[in-house]
């Protein structure tokens, strides 16, 4: 076995990403302290080809340069907008008709591996803090809050995990 060269990918370039049809997600930034994070995020985003990245409150904008460190300058292939109040972030989301979901452990939550996100619609999904989690403004606002299992002894997933497994199972749904 081989590994593939870059050139062998057969990525596209970033007029080429901008242009393509996109996954109907758009990942929120609730909060989100670590600029290294919020690079991987956008890295993330862009290898699921998301429609955009909402970034909230505390959470770092582009450019800088600990963000791209991490992101690889996906800052340049995905829309973002930052809100600094996450109501009017929820606000232009329901008004674009998204559904709004919480990536968080909550009371009714439902299991990510039960939770089949429909063809027919547009996804909000809500990623929180490191150390307090997505903000109780926004969990007395959502259509559906889902969780991701864990079975081991910490409390939840760093931010980036939660966005990658969430984003694999959105993708892997919605394509069937």
């Amino acid at each position: 076995m081989r590994k593939l060269k870059l050139d062998e990918l057969n990525r596209p370039n970033i007029a080429e990403f901008k242009a393509q049809q996109k996954l109907p997600i758009i990942i929120v930034l609730d909060n989100v302290r670590s600029l290294h994070n919020v690079g991987s995020a956008f890295r993330t985003a862009d290898g699921f080809a998301v429609e955009a990245i909402y970034l909230c409150g505390i959470t770092a904008q582009p450019p800088h340069r600990e963000i791209e460190k991490t992101a690889l300058g996906a800052t340049q292939s995905i829309q973002w907008k930052y809100f600094e109040n996450i109501d009017e972030a929820v606000a232009d989301l329901k008004t674009q008709q998204y559904q709004i979901i919480a990536v968080e452990q909550a009371q009714n939550s439902i299991s990510l591996s039960d939770y089949y996100p429909r063809k027919d619609k547009k996804y909000a999904l809500f990623f929180g803090n490191e150390v307090n989690g997505v903000s109780n403004q926004v969990m007395q606002q959502l259509d559906a809050c889902i969780e991701i299992p864990q079975f081991g002894t910490k409390h939840s997933f760093n931010i980036v995990i939660s966005t990658g497994i969430v984003l694999w199972d959105f993708y892997s749904k919605l394509q069937r």
